[in-house]
C-alpha cells in the first residue's frame, strides 16, 4: 500500500501549495472510475451537506494506471485502520492489498468526517466501504462485458483483472477499463457484499502498512513539517487554569536578536527561527498573575464530587429494589474511587500553519481534522473553504487530541506574523492543557441469595459517564443511575477540563462493577468464574468466559504471594474477558503483573495481527491507570507536569500476554482499539485480593494503598 505518496508530493511542492475546490473534485481526480458512497441517517447527511457541496462520505477512485485510492476523513494514530480499512476494500474489489493507497483526514481531498474516536472506524465506516467496493467490482464487470462481448455471468474479477472463466486469455485489467472514462455512482440501499466464506483478505494476517515508514522515520508528523522562513513559537502560560494576568514586563526580550514578539488579545508569544532561542526567550518574560487558592486536590476531590455531582439520570432499570433487598440474604455495599488520568501520548500536541495566497494550510496532530478546520476559520476570521488541514500521522491520541488548542494557536500566530509558524507543546504544557479522564465515584449496593444468585443491583456513577455503566448480568431487581456525562469540561465539579480517555467511562465503571461481582462471589463462597456464569444469560459473554477459563488453565498451586483475578465487559460492540496473575510483595505492597490472558468476541476479525497489537497495547496502557498513573493538583494548578512524577508503564513491567479470539466470522466486525483496557483495573484488583487479601477500592492501586488494605 502506498499510504502517503501525496505527502511526498506536498513536501516537494511546498513552496507553492494550491487549494483544491471541492466543486471541482472530479476534475481534480483525472481519468478513472469513481464510486461515491454515503451512510447514516438523513439528519446526519443533511448536516454533512451543509459542510460540503455533496453528501458523499468517502470517494473511491480507480485510476487509469490501475492504482486505487480511498479517500476517508478518518485518521491514523496508531490504531491500524490504515491497514484494516484497506483490507475491507481490497477484498470486496478483488484487488491486491498493496494496490490500495489510503488518503486520510485531508480536509480538501477527503469527505467530511466528525473525527476518529470510539472504535467506530471499522464498525461504522467499514460497511459502506465494503458496499462501495462491491459496487465498483460490479461496475467493472459490466464494463468488461461490454468491452469483451462476453456475458457478465461468464466473467470473474481477481487481483484487478476481469477474465472469462472459460478462457483466461480473454481478459481486461481494471486500469484498461478505467482509461479515459469517468463514471460516478451513488451507493444507496442494501448492497450485496461477499459472504464470510468468500473473503480472502479480511480475516487474514496483514502487516501494518505504515510500519516501514514509521520504523525508518519516513513517516511525517506535524513537527516534521519544515517550511521556508518557519518560526518556532513559545507562548506565555499561566500557573493555573483560574489565574488572571495582572501585568507583564517584556523588557527582558530586548537582548534577543531576530525575535518576533506577539502581544495581542491575551496571546503573548515569542517566535524565532531556533526553537531553543524561543524557549529561552519566553523565560525572560516577567508576568504577575492573580491566582485564587483552593482546597480541592487529589485527596479531597472525591468529597467534592459527592457534594457537587449533578442529579442522576436513570439509564437502566427493572423489577423493584425493595423486593430485591427482601429476597437477598447477603447485602454488599461498597464505594469505588477513580482519580484523574492523563493521556500522555508519545507525541505532544503540535501544529504547523502557513498562510499563502489568502489560504491557510495546517498540519496538525489531531483526531478531528474537519472540526479543526472550522475552529481555525472562526478563530482567525477566515472563509472555511480557504482553510486546509493536511494529512499527517498522529503519534497517539487516546481521545485527547480533539480539542485542537495548539492548532488554533499556530493559526493565530501565522496570521499575526504573516509567516509560517510551528507550535509544539512542551511536556509541561501537555499535562497542563490535557483533557483528563475525569475523577469519579461509584456507589453500589447489591444483594444475593445464599446459593449465589444476584437479586439486587443499585448502581450510581458520579462524573465518569454512562459508557459501561449498564450491567449485563441476569439481575431481576436493578437500577443504574448516571450523575454527569464525563464530558462537561470545566464545571463546578472539575477544577480543569476533562474528556474522553480510551474507552471513556468504561474503565471506571468496569473497575467498580467487576470488583463488586468478585466481592459477591467471595461472600457466596463461590469461584469467581463460576459465580459469573451462574448469573449470566448473555450467550456471547458466557462463551467468552468459558473460553478464558479454558485458555488460562489451572489456578491452584500458585506460589506464595501470587493470585489470579478475572474481569469481563463490553465495549465498542466487543465482548472481552481478562484473567491475570499477579505477584504482591506483602512487605512493600508492590504489585507485579505476571501474566494476562485475553479472550475477545469482536465478530469478524478483519486483521488478526492488528487486533492482537491493540489487545497488547490496551493491557500495557491499562497497567498504568491500574497501578501508578495519578494527577497531583491544587485547585486548577497542575503539580504533575512530566514523566518524573507521572509513572507510565515500562517495558520491564510488561507481563506475558496471550490473546485469543472467539470464531465469530459470520458476525459484523466490532471495535478493537479499546475493549481490553476496560478490564485492567478490576482484573488487577481482584488478583491482588486473591494474592494477599487486600481489597483496594481506589485507583491507582499504589503500594501504599495495597499495604493499607492488607488484612490484620
Amino acid at each position: 500500500m502506498k499510504n502517503n505518496r501525496h505527502l511526498k508530493k506536498d513536501f516537494k511542492d511546498i513552496k507553492s501549495p494550491s487549494d483544491i475546490d471541492r466543486r471541482d473534485f472530479l476534475k481534480y481526480l483525472g481519468g478513472g472510475i469513481v464510486i461515491a458512497f454515503t451512510f447514516g441517517d438523513k439528519a446526519l447527511l443533511a448536516q454533512r451537506q451543509r459542510r460540503m457541496p455533496s453528501d458523499f462520505n468517502a470517494y473511491l477512485l480507480i485510476e487509469e494506471s490501475g492504482n486505487i485510492k480511498l479517500f476517508t476523513g478518518k485518521i491514523e494514530m496508531g490504531q491500524g485502520v490504515i491497514t484494516s480499512l484497506a483490507q475491507m476494500l481490497a477484498d470486496e474489489l478483488d484487488v491486491r492489498l498493496e494496490s490500495i493507497e489510503m488518503i486520510m483526514g485531508d480536509t480538501d481531498r477527503c469527505p467530511w468526517d466528525m473525527g476518529t474516536f470510539g472504535s467506530m472506524s471499522t464498525r461504522f465506516f467499514g460497511p459502506p466501504l465494503r458496499a462501495a467496493g462491491a459496487e465498483a467490482r460490479a461496475t467493472l464487470i459490466k464494463l468488461a462485458s461490454e468491452k469483451l462481448g462476453i456475458t457478465e455471468k461468464s466473467l470473474q474479477a481477481r487481483e484487478g483483472i476481469v477474465y472469462d472463466t472459460t478462457d483466461r486469455n480473454k481478459s481486461v485489467t481494471y486500469g484498461e477499463l478505467a482509461k479515459g472514462q469517468k463514471i460516478a455512482k451513488i451507493i444507496e440501499g442494501e448492497i450485496p457484499v461477499k459472504s464470510p466464506s468468500e473473503l480472502k483478505i479480511m480475516g487474514s494476517e496483514a502487516l501494518r502498512q505504515d510500519a516501514v515508514e514509521k520504523v525508518t522515520g519516513e513517516a511525517k508528523y506535524a513537527c516534521d513539517i519544515q517550511l521556508p522562513g518557519l518560526l518556532y513559537a513559545r507562548i506565555l502560560r499561566p500557573p493555573s487554569h483560574d489565574s488572571k494576568l495582572k501585568n507583564t514586563d517584556l523588557s527582558g526580550l530586548d537582548r534577543f536578536s531576530d525575535l518576533e514578539v506577539v502581544n495581542q488579545d491575551g496571546l503573548i508569544a515569542v517566535l524565532h527561527a531556533s526553537p531553543d532561542v524561543a524557549a529561552e526567550a519566553i523565560n525572560a518574560v516577567v508576568a504577575v498573575y492573580d491566582t485564587p487558592g483552593s482546597s480541592i486536590n487529589q485527596e479531597t476531590i472525591f468529597d467534592h464530587i459527592r457534594k457537587n455531582a449533578p442529579e442522576g439520570e436513570t439509564v437502566d432499570s427493572g423489577g423493584d429494589l425493595g423486593k430485591g433487598e427482601e429476597e437477598s440474604e447477603i447485602i454488599v455495599e461498597r464505594k469505588y474511587l477513580d482519580g484523574y488520568v492523563a493521556h500522555a501520548p508519545i507525541e505532544p500536541h503540535t501544529a504547523t500553519a502557513m498562510i499563502e495566497d489568502g489560504h491557510i494550510y495546517v498540519w496538525g496532530s489531531t483526531q478531528t481534522p474537519f472540526p479543526a478546520k472550522d475552529q481555525v476559520a472562526e478563530a482567525i476570521d477566515f472563509d472555511p473553504e480557504k482553510v486546509h488541514v493536511r494529512q499527517v500521522f498522529v503519534g497517539g491520541g487516546f481521545g485527547g487530541k480533539s480539542a485542537n488548542g495548539q492548532i488554533i494557536e499556530a493559526a493565530r500566530l501565522a496570521k499575526i506574523t504573516g509567516k509560517p509558524v510551528q507550535v509544539a507543546w512542551t511536556r509541561e504544557e501537555e499535562f497542563f492543557y490535557d483533557t483528563y479522564r475525569p475523577a469519579a465515584v461509584v456507589r453500589i449496593k447489591s444483594g444475593l441469595t445464599g446459593d449465589g444468585e444476584i437479586k439486587l443491583w443499585d448502581y450510581g456513577v458520579l462524573c465518569a459517564g454512562e459508557r459501561g455503566s449498564q450491567h449485563f448480568y441476569n439481575i431481576p431487581h436493578h437500577v443504574t443511575k448516571v450523575h454527569g456525562s464525563g464530558w462537561s469540561g470545566r464545571s463546578s465539579v472539575h477544577p480543569f477540563r476533562v474528556g474522553a480517555w480510551r474507552a471513556p467511562a468504561n474503565n471506571t465503571n468496569t473497575f467498580a462493577r467487576e470488583s463488586q461481582i468478585d466481592i459477591m462471589a467471595r461472600e457466596a463462597g463461590m469461584d469467581p468464574l463460576e459465580f459469573r456464569l451462574k448469573n449470566l444469560a448473555d450467550k456471547k459473554m458466557i462463551g467468552v468466559l468459558k473460553a478464558i477459563g479454558e485458555k488460562f488453565g489451572r489456578r491452584d498451586n500458585l506460589p506464595e504471594g501470587h493470585g489470579v483475578g478475572l474481569s469481563c465487559g463490553i465495549d465498542a460492540g466487543a465482548y472481552v474477558a481478562l484473567m491475570a496473575e499477579v505477584k504482591v510483595d506483602k512487605s512493600t505492597g508492590k504489585v507485579k503483573i505476571v501474566r494476562v490472558v485475553c479472550v475477545q468476541d469482536m465478530g469478524l476479525v478483519v486483521n488478526p495481527e492488528g487486533a492482537r497489537l491493540q489487545i497488547e497495547s490496551c493491557i500495557t496502557m491499562g497497567m498504568g491507570y491500574a497501578l501508578t498513573e495519578d494527577i497531583e493538583f491544587e485547585g486548577s494548578r497542575i503539580i504533575t507536569n512530566n514523566f518524573d512524577t507521572y509513572d507510565l508503564p515500562r517495558f520491564s513491567w510488561v507481563p506475558k500476554i496471550e490473546s485469543y479470539f472467539i470464531d465469530a466470522r459470520n458476525d459484523p466486525p466490532q471495535g478493537g482499539g479499546e475493549p481490553p483496557i476496560i478490564n485492567m483495573g478490576a482484573v488487577v484488583a481482584n488478583a491482588i485480593f486473591d494474592a494477599c487479601g487486600a481489597r483496594v477500592y481506589q485507583l491507582p492501586m499504589t503500594p501504599e494503598r495495597v499495604l493499607a488494605a492488607m488484612p490484620g
